[in-house]
């Protein structure tokens, strides 16, 4: 039988709802494995995961998921087996951290201009390790503003509506070195998510091997046939090894399961041989 494993998940540390031990419960009935926790912009969780882990038998790794920007667009970008106590990363967690919460602050003061409770909301969501907004999108289903967090983006979060607010990230090449430095495996997350062309995907991959990116989900739960064997054919012109993931966040969406088989096209290098190098 095919192993199962998950490189792609993510606690209440960030914008999931499970806690990191409850997720490491998760992964033991789904009988995964090799799991990776990769919260936004913090490696709070992985402590207790991987202490959970080991009480499951299921193989660690330590990770996260770091936002860059690239031509003023945001991307992710996925460390795995990091060093958690890296010093670069922790300058980078903190540097991103301030940036999240400057975000949220702000986007409470526009819902409160738009007769909603959008600070009181905003300090509730600071309370998580890395405020996301996921978070104010719960809240205010909480309130009954919206009925939920789909319509929450929609109607006030996304670009263009009274809640949005502009973000700015550390440059893609400085979150690989970051990464690097802390002795992880970067690799693109999602590439299919991004709303960009085929040429434009070609040269955010060849800028992202440049900068000593490794890897690139190729399997990853809401992927199209046609999104994998893309991302496939990036993996393949730009020498990325294949990463899979769910990008699990909460249990009961039957399109984001946790856990995947480690199954990936021909061709393609899978990044398990590189993890096993670094975490042997």
């Amino acid at each position: 039988m095919d192993a199962r494993i998950d490189l792609h998940t993510h606690s209440n540390c960030s914008d999931g709802v499970l806690s990191p031990d409850a997720l490491v419960q998760l992964a033991a009935t789904r009988q995964l494995q090799l799991l990776a926790l990769t919260d936004h912009d913090t490696v709070a969780g992985c402590a207790a995961a991987r202490s959970a882990c080991t009480a499951h038998s299921i193989r660690f790794v330590p990770g996260i998921e770091l936002t860059a920007e690239w031509r003023e667009r945001e991307i992710h970008v996925v460390g795995l087996a990091v060093d958690v106590d890296s010093p670069a990363l922790r300058n980078q967690i903190d540097t991103v951290g301030e940036l999240r919460r400057q975000r949220i602050r702000a986007i409470g003061e526009r819902l409160d201009r738009h007769g909603l409770p959008g600070s009181e909301l905003a300090t509730q969501a600071l309370a998580a390790a890395s405020p996301t907004r996921m978070h104010m999108a719960r809240l205010l289903v909480g309130t009954g503003a919206c009925a939920d967090t789909e319509q929450a983006f929609d109607k006030l979060l996304k670009r263009g509506r009274p809640g949005y607010v502009p973000a700015r990230w550390p440059q893609l090449a400085d979150t690989v070195a970051c990464l690097h430095e802390a002795g992880g495996i970067a690799v693109l997350a999602h590439p299919h998510r991004y709303q960009l062309s085929n040429g434009q995907l070609r040269e955010l991959c060849a800028q992202f091997r440049l900068a000593g990116g490794g890897g690139i989900e190729v399997s990853l739960s809401g992927m199209s046939p046609a999104d994998a064997e893309r991302a496939a054919s990036l993996a393949r012109r730009f020498d990325l090894a294949g990463s899979i993931g769910s990008d699990f966040h909460e249990p009961g969406l039957p399109w984001r399961p946790l856990g995947r088989f480690a199954k990936l096209p021909d061709g393609v290098t899978p990044i398990t041989g590189q993890l096993m190098q670094r975490m042997s």
